[in-house]
């Protein structure tokens, strides 16, 4: 007699939470402003201005962006703003940075908004692999969020666990 094979993880409380899942879709895009700059280096009010009037903003309608200037120019705060107001009507997000700090503004908007009370009192296990770019902070941020409401969190797979909190 055999005795029959059981998934002890299916059959588990875990409750599985993809970051994955709360991956906002839409275009990214990376706005260097060198070009709009004399020389990529000398940002001279008149031009940048010219430059910001003239430019088809149309084509960052529902986009991310990242605004960058990749010389070493000495960017003033307010050309960083004249952009963004620029941006505001057609992009979901503008943020002054490279793309990796782009998508860990978007993730922290992401988690922010998040409702986890359906973790209440729930055995959480976030999953660790995932095929988009998940940053290291919506990790720590998710984490910080879950503990609030379930009974425990751990990270992994739930075959191969690391408990992270677990509510006293």
């Amino acid at each position: 007699m055999s005795e029959e094979i059981r998934n002890k993880v299916a059959q588990s409380k875990l409750i599985t939470f993809d970051l994955e899942d709360h991956y906002p879709e839409g275009r990214r895009i990376v706005l260097d402003i060198k070009d709009w700059l004399y020389e990529g280096f000398i940002l001279r009010e008149k031009e940048f201005r010219t430059h910001t009037a003239e430019h088809n903003w149309d084509q960052y309608k529902d986009t991310f962006v990242a605004l960058t200037c990749s010389t070493d120019a000495i960017i003033p705060g307010w050309a960083n703003m004249l952009v963004a107001s620029k941006l505001q009507p057609f992009a979901r997000k503008v943020v002054v940075g490279n793309m990796e700090q782009l998508e860990t503004a978007i993730y922290q908007s992401a988690i922010a908004e998040l409702d986890v009370s359906t973790f209440l009192d729930k055995l959480v296990i976030i999953k660790g692999c995932s095929n988009k770019p998940v940053p290291a902070n919506a990790y720590v941020w998710i984490t910080a969020k879950l503990q609030t409401v379930a009974k425990s969190v751990m990270y992994g797979e739930a075959c191969s666990s690391v408990p992270l909190f677990k509510r006293k």
